[in-house]
């Protein structure tokens, strides 16, 4: 018969909140975390296992420049990719942008705060401490008008960040990597409104280009959670970044938007693969094959009757893997690898 230790040595939440456990008996037992489950950037790229056609369809978007639709079914490594690039290229943080059925290019591209300069505004009229921190070139005609103003208006700068698109484009030696993520959810003209940066490479921001001509240069957030300065309210990029769409396909897209994209198909991994795949996430574990063949046996047959994904796999093999669990088995490996579908 099972004793209590073990089921306790899983069981870290019991539903017995009349008896409150210290951290030691509870929190404290909790292992660490599966690597996909890590949030460390980092983490993301390294286990990811490409094709080799996958390899040579992301060299030719690098090497034309060119924006990268990635298509295929949840958990096929659409958003994984992008990571892995990052990563191997030594590219920095992966830019990204979560696709909303509200998403717009300008949201893409920059915030600005009106309301919240407005509100200081206020503050500072009221205060009599309003005065301009912009940095402006020195200019013998401005008048008396534009003086007055600039002692009521707080730095623009304060109130304008880059989003993960207008970040990216940001002037660099490197290409940023750039995840678009879900652009199937996005409103139907969003993708016709991305053409234009992808040809032309740079964009405007308005806000700043109406005040160039006496504020050339304003520092401003990004999406990374740095600063940078903006010359003329432009933003051009020297290296075209490294963009990855995703897309469950959901939707079709315009012909002109395809024509500028390269197009790579995603399936899903072959038995074989899946193999390769437990391994580069259970690396500490170089005999987790022959212990979990068994599920890998049960999530392969699965698959070919509903729509699984990969990491419904890896989270069954973490729990049960070392005989964690001990009691029904069988039923939680049935909640772990229930069909997308329902």
């Amino acid at each position: 018969m099972e004793s209590n230790e073990s089921k306790q040595s899983w069981q870290i939440f019991e539903g017995k909140p009349k008896q409150p456990k210290s951290h030691a008996e509870g929190i404290d037992n909790l292992p660490s975390p599966p690597s996909w489950r890590r949030f460390d950037q980092k983490r993301k790229g390294v286990t990811y296992q490409p094709r080799g056609d996958d390899i040579k369809l992301v060299n030719a978007a690098l090497y034309l420049r060119r924006p990268l639709l990635v298509t295929g079914k949840p958990g096929t490594g659409k958003t994984s990719l992008a990571y892995a690039v990052a990563e191997e290229l030594q590219l920095g943080e992966v830019l990204r942008w979560n696709i909303t059925t509200r998403s717009t290019l300008k949201e893409g591209l920059y915030d600005y705060d009106a309301i919240g300069r407005l509100q200081d505004v206020e503050v500072s009229s009221r205060t009599g401490d309003g005065q301009s921190k912009e940095k402006t070139a020195d200019n013998p005609q401005s008048n008396k008008n534009k003086q007055q103003v600039d002692k009521k208006m707080p730095n623009i700068g304060n109130y304008l960040t880059l989003g993960a698109l207008g970040t990216a484009f940001l002037p660099s030696k490197y290409p940023r990597v750039l995840l678009i993520d879900e652009i199937d959810k996005s409103d139907i003209d969003l993708p016709n409104d991305l053409l234009n940066i992808f040809e032309e490479g740079k964009f405007e921001i308005s806000e700043l280009t109406r005040i160039a001509q006496n504020y050339p240069e304003i520092e401003v957030k990004t999406d990374d959670g740095n600063t940078s300065i903006i010359n003329k309210g432009i933003v051009q990029c020297q290296a075209f970044p490294f963009v990855v769409m995703t897309s469950n396909e959901e939707r079709e897209f315009p012909p002109a938007f395809l024509r500028r994209c390269l197009r790579l198909d995603l399936g899903q991994p072959t038995r074989g693969e899946l193999n390769d795949i437990v391994k580069a996430h259970f690396d500490d574990e170089p005999e987790i094959l022959a212990k979990v063949k068994d599920i890998i046996d049960t999530f392969d047959k699965k698959r070919k009757q509903a729509e699984l994904a990969t990491d419904q796999l890896l989270n069954a093999i973490y729990l049960l893997k070392g005989d964690r669990i001990k009691e029904d088995k069988e039923k939680l490996i049935e909640r772990l690898l229930r069909s997308l579908e329902n």
